[in-house]
């Protein structure tokens, strides 16, 4: 295979599909997809970015675009996104997940998975949310989980966004596994937080993986190991 040719590619614009694993940034798939195109290239400079972020805390599918690709990237983040989330009912964390520790733990007996299923059903539809303290939106020029790490947690302004689907997988009191199907824009912690505030007993996200962007699917992507493993083959 000619790699010269696929040199031309990368520039010309490549859309990749990519497995992100648990506790890499969003930045870090892009900053190593980057190094290891210009390493095998040999090349100084190549444009790579991503349609969608991903907390550290989850996995599953980016589209990263290289070259003139990038141009599309806002087209890319306005498909609605598909996820498999874990949430754990009867706690609370200040983040809505576990970078934060576990607080106000409380009895989640009475919880039935009828009850549950019921009050998943009714965040279907348009649904008003307010955003995570602990998310990458910028209040004043800063992120907003900086402040929050530094113990200034402020109340963002909610968005409107939409829930297409959103079925229980399976429950294993206190643990809930959920399928969401949902527009852009939507934090799953939140939604997590939101469903242990209707329940009043609190709620978490434990665990969140992206198995679907528009018609672009998890099975489809490759983890960054086997890219680099194409790239030896060019």
């Amino acid at each position: 295979m000619d790699s010269g040719k696929y040199m031309l590619n990368f520039l010309k614009g490549e859309l990749l599909l990519l497995d992100k694993p648990l506790y890499w940034t969003s930045f870090d798939l892009v900053r190593r997809v980057r190094g290891a195109i210009l390493r095998k290239m040999k090349i100084k400079k190549i444009k790579v970015g991503h349609a969608g972020t991903l907390d550290p805390l989850a996995t599953g599918l980016m589209l990263v675009c290289t070259g003139n690709s990038t141009k599309n990237i806002e087209q890319f983040q306005n498909l609605d996104k598909e996820y498999e989330a874990e949430i754990v009912l009867g706690a609370r964390t200040a983040s809505n997940d576990l970078e934060t520790d576990v607080e106000e733990v409380s009895d989640v007996s009475h919880i039935s998975r009828s009850m549950l299923t019921d009050i998943l059903q009714e965040f279907s539809g348009t649904y008003e949310q307010e955003p995570p303290s602990y998310s990458a939106r910028l209040i004043n020029g800063k992120r907003a989980y900086d402040l929050a790490r530094k113990g200034k947690l402020v109340k963002l302004k909610s968005n409107i966004v939409h829930i297409y689907d959103l079925k229980l997988l399976d429950y294993t009191r206190p643990s809930a596994k959920i399928y969401i199907k949902c527009s852009k824009g939507t934090y799953i912690r939140a939604l997590a937080r939101d469903i242990g505030n209707r329940i009043k007993s609190g709620a978490y996200l434990k665990s969140l993986r992206r198995t679907a962007i528009g018609d672009y699917k998890i099975e489809e992507a490759m983890t960054f190991y086997e890219f680099e493993k194409l790239l030896e083959f060019l």
